[in-house]
């Protein structure tokens, strides 16, 4: 994954990957060319809230959970390793209860003394605590809605929160704080319009920040000068949505362009407003950042290779470690009723077993990037689409809202459309279609099962959401408030809007068999809800497999990963004689 660096020593970086067999933290020194594994847990640390380096570059910030059920803590190493220090071990009692007993993490700022500790819990809400070495930890915000703590200001005298405290968790004002926790500004852009914060200016003393906002409909950022009030909006003449960040002068920013699932990057002058284009491979950039010097990095993803760290004009930073991976199909687009679509295909003669891989989020999307599971797939002589439906991001602000009120049933409504078109263009075998994918997307699965069970001969729940209720009732607090504005309230609030999207509701509907990939310990799609699921199923007599395993919302480890990708392709291969993985 993307390197991070330590702002005062920037060739000190620290970065994640899954070399050793699991996701761990690693250092790298850039003077030496050392790498260095830092972190070793049996479940992989890191992947759901990436580690941090102090602006020194002396200390690495991890976020250590329980077996994936990401309720944790932050613990600090050395850059060199060594022992594991606990924060602010000395509390106890001295806010209310244990004031740092585990908890989600929201969001996390570093300066050179001082850190901002983001948290959430069902018991407080979200707080914050500023701790600065030597002190006792302080706590400066609590809420019952939803907060998380951004960048701190290079003068370390501010940092940001976004917050929903106007009850709309899926479009946040932000705020800016001293580090006492006093309130120096507050921006918001109204009911149902949100801002994201980026970055503060790298020039110390410039208390410049950039926002993301949605104003005309999709993404763009703008500067917010904090000590004038004043904001200045960049205007590009692009067609999908923009992200920025700065060059070190802070005389330019690096903008990052998103259309259509690929990335091109530009710099651009803020006095002159020239735009210019950086040389960069096609693909998806999956992060970019200017260094220290002005060189530019970026994280290279497309379907046929797997992803790398690469200098703009220039070459390969970073790899993965050992043999590369073996080059996959690329995926070729297609658009279907504005429902933006990637297909990969066997190379053999269509029509195709054709497997929807429906991704999660939903406030994400499918990109040109490199996927092992989907050339598994193909390598299995199975089609695989993927599709943008509404709900997804990128496309702007509307088709992201399209869901609200009625999530689940709109997009499945696009994915019909897609298998419809599939069929149409001689790409999907009609009788041999199945639908799958994980998080919000084996929620769709199961739904879509009930509500459509004439599309689909199987299907593929990964980590889903069986029954809503229990589901609500267990998962992580930020979730809680994302559901309630996605679905108009709690389900108290308007059990109806619940009942009509809950996978549970058309169970008895269910034709086909399914199998369920389960998380023991997951906090986003909990482990109850897929309980309740399958005990209907069970006594409906309805066909099904289950798999569950010690982890939360996906697996860290490469081995349990290939295994339950052979375990989805072997279930597959039973009920529609596709190639077993095992052959």
């Amino acid at each position: 994954m993307f390197p991070s660096w330590a702002r005062d020593d920037p060739d000190r970086l620290v970065y994640l990957t899954n070399a050793t067999g699991k996701f761990e933290v690693h250092t790298w020194d850039r003077r030496t060319g050392e790498h260095r594994q830092l972190t070793d847990r049996s479940e992989g640390t890191g992947y759901r809230v990436p580690s941090r380096l102090d602006p020194s570059g002396e200390r690495v910030w991890w976020f250590d959970d329980a077996k994936g059920n990401e309720l944790g803590r932050w613990v600090r190493q050395t850059f060199r390793g060594g022992a594991i220090m606990p924060v602010a071990p000395e509390l106890s009692a001295a806010f209310t209860g244990d004031a740092l007993a585990p908890a989600f993490s929201a969001g996390l700022a570093l300066g050179s003394d001082v850190a901002v500790i983001g948290r959430s819990r069902s018991d407080e809400g979200s707080t914050v605590y500023v701790l600065r070495e030597g002190d006792a930890p302080r706590r400066v915000y609590q809420h019952a809605q939803s907060a998380g703590v951004g960048e701190m200001s290079r003068d370390e005298k501010y940092f940001a929160l976004a917050h929903a405290e106007h009850g709309d968790s899926r479009n946040r004002a932000v705020r800016i704080l001293d580090i006492e926790g006093e309130t120096v500004s507050e921006k918001w852009d109204g009911r149902g319009k949100g801002l994201q914060a980026g970055r503060w200016s790298p020039v110390d003393g410039d208390a410049r920040l950039i926002l993301g906002h949605e104003r005309a409909g999709i993404l763009r950022p703008l500067i917010w000068d904090i000590a004038k009030d004043r904001e200045e909006e960049i205007v590009l003449d692009l067609p999908g949505e923009v992200w920025a960040d700065w060059y070190p002068d802070a005389t330019s920013v690096l903008i990052v362009h998103d259309h259509r699932g690929r990335t091109e990057l530009f710099r651009y002058d803020l006095a002159t407003k020239r735009l210019e284009p950086l040389p960069t491979e096609r693909g998806t950039i999956t992060a970019a950042r200017v260094r220290p010097d002005g060189e530019v990095w970026y994280m290279l993803d497309r379907s046929s290779e797997q992803p790398t760290i690469r200098a703009a004009g220039g070459g390969i930073v970073l790899g993965p470690a050992g043999e590369p991976a073996p080059r996959g199909v690329p995926y070729r687009d297609a658009d279907v009723d504005r429902i933006h679509v990637f297909v990969a295909e066997p190379k053999k003669p269509a029509p195709h077993p054709t497997y929807f891989l429906i991704h999660g989020g939903p406030e994400a999307h499918d990109r040109d990037s490199f996927s092992p599971t989907v050339q598994a797939w193909v390598d299995h002589g199975i089609a695989v689409i993927c599709l943008n439906y509404r709900g997804s991001s990128g496309y702007g602000k509307a088709w992201r809202d399209a869901i609200i009120g009625r999530p689940g049933l709109t997009e499945l409504e696009d994915i019909a459309k897609v298998r419809a078109w599939a069929i149409a263009q001689k790409i999907a075998d009609p009788k041999r279609t199945f639908i799958g994918g994980g998080s919000w997307g084996g929620y769709l699965t199961l739904l879509g099962l009930g509500v459509q069970p004439e599309n689909w001969a199987a299907g593929v729940a990964i980590v889903p959401i069986g029954d809503y209720i229990p589901a609500f009732e267990d998962e992580m607090e930020p979730l809680k408030r994302y559901d309630a504005a996605l679905f108009g309230g709690t389900p108290s609030e308007v059990p109806e809007s619940y009942e009509r999207s809950n996978p549970i509701t058309y169970i008895e509907n269910v034709r086909v068999p399914v199998i369920l990939l389960v998380g023991q310990n997951d906090p986003r799609c909990p482990s109850r809800s897929a309980d309740v699921y399958v005990a209907r199923l069970k006594q409906l007599g309805k066909p099904y497999d289950e798999y569950r395993y010690d982890a939360g919302h996906g697996s860290l480890k490469i081995d349990e990963s290939m295994k339950q990708v052979a375990m989805e392709i072997d279930f597959v291969a039973t009920h529609l004689g596709t190639p077993r993985a095992s052959a």
